[in-house]
């Protein structure tokens, strides 16, 4: 996995066109954006790992908006998104990650403003940093996972602070997002979920706007749910990874088996906080990305 750190690393890119005049493009849609940023990035990630790996076979979120397949095939994959959080990006909103997935084998999220690199192999845990992560303990009892001192700006005086324990979705924070919706009864569906979900209740709902970041955001223990309908394989690829290896549950939002091609999925600390989410929840048609669907 080390080269692939090495190419993650390649988002000082986007740090650097941070600080300079965004061109901005659309693609489905005037919300759907990519910028010069985003293919430069993809094209490095792409052809440095064909150095290495020259059969290979690649997703790549712009690859697809240009027309390239979005299909898995038994040929060993690579799954990446350039920049996900463009419309962070663009507006520069801190949260914008670059993702490197490799099938289900591991993933890499790079947290770029944040200047925090997560990742996970399979069956060799999470990392952020370097450091091991897990995800909060959600089925009661304390918690032995210690929540990271950068995290508790009181934690010099509160010592407590450092083990935490979240007996139930009460008292859990979910991460979602909202967004344009073209066909108007999935954008009612989606108002309908963020109030069900509240008024479960819980602590509250977060949006940063980044999958990747927030399935990261659930394997650290900063967050302890996140649900998405209409994202794609690219958004999950290497968040998925790392969620699991921290400690977390991936699952479809109808509470089955989780579908990378389905473009929709649950994460949580707890099987038991995924499925109270998925009963809660009411699903639309997203299509899948191995069908076309946008």
């Amino acid at each position: 996995m080390q080269p692939a750190v090495k190419l993650a690393c390649s988002c000082q890119v986007i740090r650097e066109a941070l600080q300079k005049d965004i061109n901005v493009m659309e693609k489905s849609s005037p919300v759907d954006l990519v910028t010069e940023t985003d293919q430069r990035v993809e094209q490095l990630i792409i052809s440095s790992i064909k150095e290495k790996f020259p059969t290979h076979s690649f997703i790549g979120e712009e690859s697809v908006a240009a027309g390239a397949p979005s299909v898995l095939t038994d040929n060993p994959t690579w799954i990446i998104d350039p920049i996900d959080g463009t419309t962070n990006f663009v507006h520069r909103f801190p949260f914008v990650s670059v993702s490197v997935g490799f099938a289900i084998e591991f993933g890499i999220v790079y947290s770029c403003a944040e200047d925090k690199m997560y990742t996970a192999r399979r069956g060799g845990g999470a990392f952020c940093n370097g450091e091991p992560i897990n995800v909060s303990q959600q089925e009661g009892g304390a918690s032995t996972t210690p929540v990271p001192s950068e995290r508790t700006l009181a934690d010099s005086f509160l010592p407590s602070l450092l083990y935490f324990s979240i007996p139930d979705i009460s008292q859990s924070l979910v991460l979602t997002e909202m967004g344009f919706k073209k066909n108007p009864e999935h954008f009612k569906t989606m108002l309908r979920n963020i109030n069900a979900i509240l008024t479960i209740p819980v602590h509250g709902i977060r949006c940063p706007g980044s999958a990747a970041v927030n399935m990261c955001l659930v394997a650290c223990g900063s967050a302890d749910a996140y649900y998405h309908m209409g994202i794609h394989c690219w958004d999950m690829a290497g968040g998925a990874v790392i969620a699991t290896e921290a400690g977390g549950v991936v699952m479809d939002v109808s509470g089955g088996p989780f579908d990378l091609m389905s473009r929709r999925l649950i994460v949580a600390s707890s099987r038991k906080i995924a499925e109270r989410i998925s009963k809660e929840i009411k699903e639309f048609e997203v299509g899948r990305d191995d069908a076309g669907g946008q």
